[in-house]
This record gives structure tokens, C-alpha cells and sequence, in this order.
């Protein structure tokens, strides 16, 4: 994988299997595409913040559940050809007359990997975060997160991925860097951990919190971590 497409969108839970179903045919078609792996994760473990949070993110009403998905694609290029695919394609066209969630709401961006560490096995859980990064911080950012990466492998993690915006638009009603109330210097990394199951996510959490290389310093953070906004999610669909 060499380029990630992300999104988050809120889905009436009513929905859930109508989006799953949705998402099923849709895969068919961004595969044919070139999208590599298509991944939809459903909201299970998603708190309130007190600065930024994925249900303020998209906008969530009442009876709504986030959802964070993304695309991998072997590069960027292939992603820039895959939407011109996607806006033309009288079949996405039907497909988006008919889809069981506000798309309004639904916020979208590239992003480039810039760690990508994998340990093997399945993913049966994933965590999902959204952070703003001021753009002098990259490398600073890169190095803390590789560290971290390795820390979260040991205590279970099967993957680990840290995507550094690249193509990320203002949206009319919500996007990216809304979202993480990020600033004109800043730009918005989209990550996720992905866990062999729920289970082994909570046991390798406790571990995590415990272990003195996770305590972080508040002097040397090169990001502001009270407008970090995360999550965990279920898959349902991991095409």
C-alpha cells in the first residue's frame, strides 16, 4: 500500500445492514477500480470528547452510529485515476442515488502512508484516530509514531498505519480539518490500528497505558493531543 483514501460518515443504526449491503456492491465496483483493499469499520467504542470527537466529526444525530472506512490503493496515482472512474461511472451514479446515509455529512481525503508497520495475522478490530499535526512537525511525528508503532505490535497489534494528509478538501458541511479544529500550519493524519479481535484490543490497551515508553511528554508532543479524536470499530466488510 502506497496511498489512503479515508472517510467517516454517520449511518443511522437502523441502516447498519443496508450499508453493509451497499458497501458490498460497491467494492465490486472500486476493486475494478484499483482499489486494493476496501475496509468498513462500524462504530462500537466511540466516546464523547470535551475538545473534538468522531460523532462531532460528522455531525451525528440521535440513532446515528460513525463509521470509519478507508480504500488502499498501490499508489497515488492510481487513486487520482480511480475517481475520475468513480464521478463517471453511470453505475456509481445509481449507486449514489440510493445510499442509506446522509453523504452530505461524510468527510474524505488522501492521505500517504509514512508508517506502515505489520505484525500479521487478522484484523477482527480496529481503532481509528484523526489528529492535527503542525507540517513542521512531520518527521518529529513520523519518529514518534514508528516508536509507538513498535510498542503497540508488541502488546498484540496485527497493524499499525499513519497517514499524512496529502489531498484533503474543505468540505460545505464537514471535513477533515474541521473536524480536528486544525489550524492553517496544520495538517490532518488519519491512522488506524487494526487488532486481531475486541479481546485481545482491550488486553493490549491495559499493557499499553502501563508501559513507561507510552507516558508521553507534554513538552516534547509535536501535536496537540486534547484535539486527537479516536475510536473503536467493528469491520464489517474487509474487501
Amino acid at each position: 500500500m502506497t496511498y489512503v483514501e479515508g472517510f467517516v460518515a454517520a449511518v443511522p443504526a437502523a441502516n447498519k445492514e443496508a450499508y453493509r449491503r451497499h458497501a458490498v456492491e460497491a467494492s465490486r465496483l472500486f476493486k475494478e477500480f484499483g482499489v486494493t483493499r476496501m475496509v468498513e469499520c462500524w462504530g462500537d467504542d466511540v466516546p464523547d470528547g470535551k475538545v473534538t470527537d468522531f460523532k462531532g466529526a460528522v455531525k451525528a444525530k440521535d440513532g446515528e452510529i460513525v463509521v470509519f472506512s478507508w480504500f488502499e490503493y498501490p499508489s497515488k496515482a492510481v487513486r487520482e485515476t480511480a475517481n475520475k472512474k468513480i464521478m463517471s461511472d453511470p453505475r456509481m451514479k445509481e449507486m449514489g442515488a440510493a445510499m442509506p446515509f446522509d453523504g452530505q455529512r461524510m468527510i474524505f481525503g488522501g492521505f500517504a502512508p509514512i508508517v506502515d508497520e505489520t505484525a500479521g495475522g487478522t484484523m477482527g478490530y480496529t481503532d481509528g484516530f484523526l489528529v492535527a499535526v503542525p507540517a513542521a512537525n512531520k518527521e518529529a511525528y513520523r519518529e514518534m509514531a514508528a516508536k509507538a508503532a513498535a510498542v503497540f505490535k508488541e502488546h498484540g497489534a496485527s497493524r499499525v498505519v499513519e497517514a499524512w494528509g496529502d489531498d484533503v478538501p474543505d468540505g460545505k458541511v464537514t471535513d477533515f480539518k474541521g473536524a480536528v479544529k486544525a489550524t492553517g500550519d496544520e495538517a490532518v493524519v488519519y491512522s488506524w490500528i487494526e487488532w486481531p479481535s475486541k479481546e485481545a484490543r482491550v488486553e493490549g490497551w491495559k499493557k499499553i497505558m502501563a508501559d513507561p515508553r507510552m507516558q508521553p511528554d507534554q513538552n516534547t508532543m509535536p501535536f496537540d493531543g486534547k484535539r486527537m479524536i479516536y475510536g473503536g470499530f467493528v469491520p464489517i466488510l474487509d474487501a
